[in-house]
């Protein structure tokens, strides 16, 4: 479902929270944009228009005596570490992706790209034995990254490569053109799927490193967000093993930009999504409720690239602007953003498909869950269910099963007409949970009142009796928005005897002295 902002009362709590994240250090040593920043686990690099590569250490940010690294000849538009944090790439215009030593800034290799088409884009696989680099000429080039040397070389049909990633487990990477296409390789460069994500072009893609459930069929899913000139992120869902073979799923669409977004990363534990935009923001996502947790915008220029560090809350920004910012999330205020979006939505036709699961787990209903999944049930869905689509399409033979499972269901179309008419609870019956007719108003004084208001007020509003104005006060708005209390005699007393209400179509009496 696409993103909307303050769709539910939890994302209204979220956008509330305020110094979630702070700035607090900002890098102004590059001569031109900024085009790519990369974190290891004890260093954080940039490289820019300048044709430089700049290495600063997450202690305290100071540059590092070996630095810049000073090779290519044109614009470097890529950097990244290898696993270990050892080695560093970046690729240039100058059609060449050079591998670097961290610890004193040595060249190791020098890779031409076959075309000698500038490179666009470079990426390390998880396990550190390949690097892929991709060219303005839509060419692939799978390296081996122990020998140097050439493994695999392929192209995309249109435009130029100009994002890349791979799977968490390596078993695929990404590319991303600037025709639009997103296409999936495996491990020895075959192409396994193609497909129109983005009508404008791709600008960058990235994968989450935390697993997803798929179902039944317990597949392992990684979430892949990407994001191009059409203002959008798309999150999609991958999977690929020998066996079971490749799935792709379009899950779904983030619209927070109002501009091209040029940059997104999911941050190490997979809980957030960045992104950056020719808007001059950056937007923080909670991935898994799709809400906007934080708004940043300190760039003046635009935001070019973004990325989270794998081991503590920071968070790298770069821009045309020619300036690096890092941010710090406040670890207590993320877990009360957090804790907000884990309280469950009040709507049940907001529901997700995860939502639903939770819910039928909660309801005893496990079993029902990998049925209702397979059958994309969501809230709205959820609520329109009946005995004969829970029979005929879900297939759910048994009947008492089915009849559990539609008890539940009124249950929360109760619930939902309850919350969406505006009347306060106490007009509802807590038995019936129907607006209560022509109800008595007890004063504290009378017998059947006293004795109903010791119980409280839902005992009051359970025996018909609801509580005098001068006991528990009630603003005028809220009789408004419910049937009109009948009272006989003067406004500030009730002289009536007996006085007839019902429930539905019971009816009761009350004696009220």
């Amino acid at each position: 479902m696409p993103f909307v902002s303050s769709a539910t009362p939890q994302a209204d709590i979220l956008l509330q929270i305020k110094d979630m994240v702070k700035i607090i250090h900002t890098l102004a040593d590059h001569d031109d944009d900024v085009n790519c920043c990369a974190f290891s686990s004890s260093l954080l690099a940039t490289c820019s228009l300048d044709k430089t590569i700049r290495l600063y250490s997450l202690s305290d940010f100071s540059e590092l005596p070996h630095s810049p690294l000073k090779f290519h000849t044109y614009a470097v538009h890529c950097c990244c570490f290898s696993p270990s944090g050892h080695i560093l790439a970046s690729c240039s215009t100058d059609g060449t992706t050079v591998l670097w030593d961290t610890q004193n800034g040595q060249t190791l290799a020098v890779m031409e790209q076959p075309s000698g088409s500038p490179v666009r884009v470079c990426r390390f696989s998880p396990d550190a034995t390949c690097l892929v680099s991709g060219s303005a000429d839509g060419t692939v080039v799978l390296w081996n990254a122990q020998s140097y040397k050439l493994y695999r070389c392929a192209s995309v049909k249109d435009g130029s490569l100009v994002a890349c990633a791979f799977s968490p487990n390596g078993n695929l990477f990404v590319t991303g053109s600037s025709c639009g296409d997103l296409t999936v390789w495996d491990d020895k460069m075959r192409c396994l799927h193609s497909e129109k994500a983005h009508d404008l072009g791709i600008t960058c893609c990235d994968f989450s490193s935390q697993p997803v459930s798929g179902g039944e069929q317990g597949l392992q899913f990684f979430r892949l967000a990407s994001c191009g000139q059409d203002c959008q992120i798309k999150i999609w869902l991958i999977s690929f093993t020998h066996t079971l073979g490749f799935e792709l799923k379009y899950k779904s669409t983030l619209s927070g930009h109002c501009a091209p977004v040029l940059t997104c990363a999911f941050s190490h534990d997979g809980q957030m999504l960045v992104s950056g935009s020719v808007d001059k923001s950056v937007i923080v996502y909670d991935t898994n409720t799709e809400n906007i947790l934080h708004t940043l915008t300190q760039h003046t220029r635009y935001v070019t690239t973004c990325a989270f560090a794998p081991s503590i809350l920071l968070l790298a920004t770069g821009s045309m602007d020619k300036t690096v910012n890092i941010w710090q999330f406040d670890l207590e205020t993320l877990c009360q953003a957090r804790i907000a979006e884990d309280q469950p939505k009040q709507f049940t036709e907001d529901w997700s498909e995860d939502d639903v699961s939770n819910w039928l787990c909660a309801q005893g209903l496990k079993d029902l869950v990998g049925i209702f999944k397979m059958n994309n049930i969501d809230g709205r869905e959820l609520l329109n269910l009946t005995k004969e689509s829970l029979a005929d399409d879900l297939k759910i033979e048994s009947l008492g099963l089915r009849s559990k499972v539609l008890r539940k269901i009124e249950e929360l179309r109760t619930k939902m007409k309850t919350l969406s008419s505006g009347i306060p609870d106490e007009f509802i019956c807590p038995i019936t949970r129907e607006l209560m007719k022509d109800p008595v108003i007890a004063s504290g004084s009378g017998r059947a009142g006293s004795a109903a208001m010791a119980h409280g007020p839902s005992h009051s509003a359970a025996c018909g009796i609801l509580p005098d104005q001068g006991m528990n006060p009630c603003p005028l708005h809220r009789q408004a928005d419910s049937q009109p209390l009948r009272r006989q005699g003067s406004p500030m007393a009730i002289h009536m005897k007996r006085k007839q209400w019902k429930i539905g179509s019971a009816k009761r009496n009350v004696r009220v002295p």
